[in-house]
């Protein structure tokens, strides 16, 4: 008798084991990925040349791809099954098959680039090569450059406008923005803008565009329907990064080294609000609903939740060494870090602001992109 009642404990527990790992995993897997879908984040390591593939279903690195010396900006192209990066030492631009995890295509685009954007639709990307002083054009589905233009001096980063029809370069040792025509690359007009411009973000209208000192506590604010400058705005702080609400109203900047966020009112260009929020606030998400915006501190190794209509700052949420790039899953489940300093992908539960997992990446992990398949 007691052997049949330990046979049954035996198996009782066995099942409330299974039932309690279901319940887990349904927990965790995104309330909108359905069965047979697969979500996935990519993370350019710059130390070794590689992109970490992770799957954040079961919470694993899944395979580690050669894409080439000093991997970076890294994304996922709105319209197929891949992700796009640069490599800044190699020259060229890598495509990667989700659905294979192999590099298909290494596209040339001249001397050190840095970050590349994808046309609306996805059909075209657009690559800043600052080291020849040219923007490419390249056909996405023939993974060839057909188009390419001067810019000024070392180019930083080329951003295409909502409606696909201008692209924006930012170069820095010229402080200017070139303004082109995203069909042809013919020059519209070069805007004097701040002191060494690097960042670009462009109002969903395609009205103004922000655009950020890389020495000076100043942003640009750039006329695009005149193409003119409007003003040059100061700021408490050198701006790191710059996060566009999905409306346009507001944009937040983090700075590191006014140790917080930055509020600019789009339509008066007046900074409204400023948050103190650590030591070295640098990078940032915001859900699609733009109630909360997460803040990469990368100094004090933590991530901290911002309501953003009542100004106010949660507890912060521990994730690893110097936090950088973040990113959202769709539906805004999960939360994903890169831990630059500490080679890893840290895993956090939205919902709840609390860490899931850290998952090993590779060396000097930097750029990351999550893309559903």
């Amino acid at each position: 008798m007691k052997h049949r009642l330990n046979y049954r404990l035996v198996i009782l527990v066995i099942l409330l084991t299974g039932f309690a790992v279901r319940e887990v995993a349904l927990e965790l897997r995104p309330s909108f990925l359905r069965p047979g879908l697969h979500l996935f984040a990519y993370v350019g390591n710059t130390a070794d040349g590689t992109l970490s593939a992770i799957d954040l279903v079961k919470l694993s690195p899944a395979a580690t791809i050669s894409v080439g010396p000093q991997p970076t900006g890294v994304r996922a192209n709105p319209a197929r099954e891949e992700i796009w990066g640069l490599s800044s030492s190699g020259g060229y631009a890598w495509v990667l098959d989700v659905t294979t995890n192999r590099v298909v295509s290494r596209i040339p685009v001249g001397s050190a680039p840095y970050a590349l954007d994808f046309s609306p639709d996805g059909t075209r990307a657009y690559v800043a090569a600052s080291g020849s002083n040219t923007v490419v054009e390249i056909d996405c589905a023939m993974r060839a450059v057909i188009g390419r233009a001067r810019t000024g001096r070392r180019p930083w980063i080329a951003r295409i406008s909502p409606d696909g029809k201008l692209l924006l370069v930012s170069n820095r040792d010229d402080s200017t923005v070139s303004v082109l025509d995203a069909d042809s690359l013919a020059s519209r007009a070069v805007v004097p803008v701040v002191s060494a411009p690097e960042q670009i973000a462009i109002l969903p209208d395609g009205s103004k565009a922000f655009v950020t000192s890389g020495t000076l506590n100043e942003i640009s604010v750039v006329d695009l329907k005149r193409i003119a400058l409007l003003t040059n705005l100061s700021l408490d702080g050198t701006p790191s990064d710059l996060i566009l609400k999905p409306d346009g109203g507001e944009l937040y900047i983090p700075s590191s080294n006014a140790h917080g966020l930055l509020i600019v009112n789009t339509q008066t260009n007046e900074v409204g609000d400023f948050l103190l929020l650590g030591m070295s606030p640098s990078a940032g998400v915001l859900t699609a609903d733009a109630e909360t915006l997460y803040v990469s501190d990368s100094a004090a190794g933590h991530i901290v939740p911002v309501a953003v209509d009542s100004r106010q700052a949660a507890r912060p949420i521990s994730v690893g060494q110097a936090p950088g790039a973040s990113q959202l899953t769709p539906g805004g489940d999960i939360l994903v870090v890169v831990n630059t300093a500490s080679d890893e992908l840290a895993v956090i539960r939205a919902k709840t602001s609390s860490l899931i997992t850290l998952i090993p990446t590779g060396a000097a992990p930097r750029d990351l992109a999550i893309k559903v398949f």
